[in-house]
């Protein structure tokens, strides 16, 4: 076993159980190989809600909106969720999920490219969860700070990519090359950003939490 299955196992050992629906959800989606965030991933963004209380949530890749439902499931009933995705077979299966899951109707899903969906929206979003395509969190990052208030929180999901930035980019398969530079690009951004207060975590695929001043 892999140390991040034994991870998995002792993690779920030690915590809390999700509700029955969000398990099967979960174990159809991986048996389809379609990517949810990991357990690791899944207890801290649980913690943090429990901690933050937001009462708008910005979701940055849907797919089958897993995620969008375990956000929805421990926040309060008035909380809004507006996830956003550009994969027509990930929408429509969301959408599946949601009319099923969804009960007090607190998701809203925008369709189309996240880079121009966000320059759409206008409002302001307590707790951002972004978890798009890797290679594009960079290009996101202005439009992201904008509507964040002061006190948002911005979790960014798979961070190492199943450990490829944290070798080095010559490393790597050529193809691979142009996540890492702009994974490390957003990183670098992140860290110099004088509104944001970060830290880096290894739960999951590594995250990082950032706090707008």
């Amino acid at each position: 076993m892999e140390l991040e299955e034994r991870q998995d196992v002792f993690i779920n050992a030690y915590s809390k159980d999700f509700p029955e629906y969000l398990i099967e959800l979960e174990k159809i989606a991986l048996s389809e190989d379609v990517p949810i965030i990991r357990k690791g991933s899944q207890q801290m963004i649980r913690f943090l809600l429990a901690e933050k209380k937001p009462t708008s949530i910005l979701e940055i890749g849907t797919a089958v909106g897993f995620s969008s439902l375990l956000m929805a499931h421990y926040t309060d009933k008035d909380t809004k969720i507006t996830t956003i995705e550009n994969y027509d077979k990930r929408i429509k299966e969301a959408k599946e999920n949601f009319k099923k899951y969804d009960t007090d109707k607190k998701i809203t899903l925008l369709e189309g490219d996240a880079a121009e969906v966000l320059k759409s929206l206008d409002g302001k979003y307590d707790f951002i969860f972004l978890d798009g395509p890797k290679g594009q969190y960079e290009s996101y990052l202005d439009d992201i700070l904008r509507l964040m208030p002061s006190g948002g929180l911005l979790v960014t999901d798979n961070i190492f990519k199943e450990g490829d930035i944290l070798e080095s980019r010559f490393s790597l398969n050529r193809r691979d090359r142009t996540i890492h530079s702009r994974m490390r690009e957003f990183l670098l951004r992140l860290r110099d950003e004088e509104s944001l207060e970060n830290v880096i975590i290894s739960s999951g695929d590594g995250m990082t939490l950032s706090v707008k001043r």
